[in-house]
């Protein structure tokens, strides 16, 4: 099942996608997560929304060797964690802010995991049943930024610096078989696949549960292949994961120093 999130009558509702797309769906009476139920006839669905709502936003870093490389770090003994604040969401087709702080912002193309039920560690087949839906993510970066502080806060914490969608989809097929490819203005940038991961999703969702609580609706950022770059004002970025579909972000001129 497909559900993506949009403003209907003046109120952002989760919607049920009818035929696979964003023409027409069924609102639905509830986060997905909780049991929401599609309620009403269904009706043309607007421009989308992130389509997540989490306490948190938990992301992985270097969790491909050759992206490790191609920023000259080592892989790290266990999965580097890092947040982005939920501030930082933007839906599909948004517009991405470029922070006046920053002269390069970057895109990393992630498959992103949203939570169906709490979850605080325990097997691997807990773990797998603990998540809902996959969706598509870019987890922008200020790289110079990030750099020059050393930790992750501010280089990927700024408002729009974490694109998510364009729905979640419950059934996107086996989570070590999905192909990850990110495009930029239709030029192929990153291609990688969920088995080329040093930590596999299950294995992920349940490191994290052992450091902070997983509630329903929260999302992981699995971590981005090699491929990653800075972009221009104007550029579009793709993002797209198999069995999910194709997340489009475009990056805005740069906001007066």
């Amino acid at each position: 099942m497909r559900v993506a999130r949009a403003t209907i009558d003046g109120e952002a509702r989760f919607v049920a996608l009818e035929d696979g797309t964003d023409a027409a769906g069924r609102p639905l009476d509830d986060a997905p997560w909780r049991g929401g139920r599609p309620v009403g006839e269904p009706c043309p669905v607007g421009p989308l929304l992130a389509p997540v709502a989490p306490s948190k936003i938990v992301c992985v870093g270097r969790n491909y060797a050759a992206h490790a490389a191609e920023l000259g770090n080592e892989v790290p003994p266990e999965p580097l964690l890092f947040l982005k604040p939920p501030s930082s969401l933007l839906g599909p087709g948004g517009v991405i802010r470029w922070p006046a702080a920053s002269e390069r912002v970057d895109y990393e193309g992630e498959v992103g995991v949203v939570l169906g039920r709490r979850f605080q560690g325990g097997s691997r087949e807990e773990a797998e049943a603990a998540i809902y839906a996959i969706t598509c993510a870019n987890d922008v970066t200020a790289r110079d930024l990030q750099r020059r502080d050393v930790q992750f806060t501010r280089g990927k914490g700024f408002d729009t610096f974490c694109v998510v969608g364009p729905w979640l989809e419950t059934d996107p097929g086996p989570l070590d078989a999905l192909e990850l490819v990110t495009r930029v203005d239709g030029e192929e940038r990153q291609r990688g696949r969920t088995d080329q991961m040093i930590w596999d999703i299950p294995a992920l969702v349940d490191y994290i549960a052992r450091v902070m609580t997983l509630e329903p609706g929260d999302l992981v950022l699995t971590g981005t292949p090699a491929g990653v770059g800075p972009l221009a004002a104007g550029q579009r970025v793709d993002v797209e994961v198999s069995g999910v579909g194709t997340l489009t972000a475009t990056l805005g001129r740069r906001l007066d120093a």
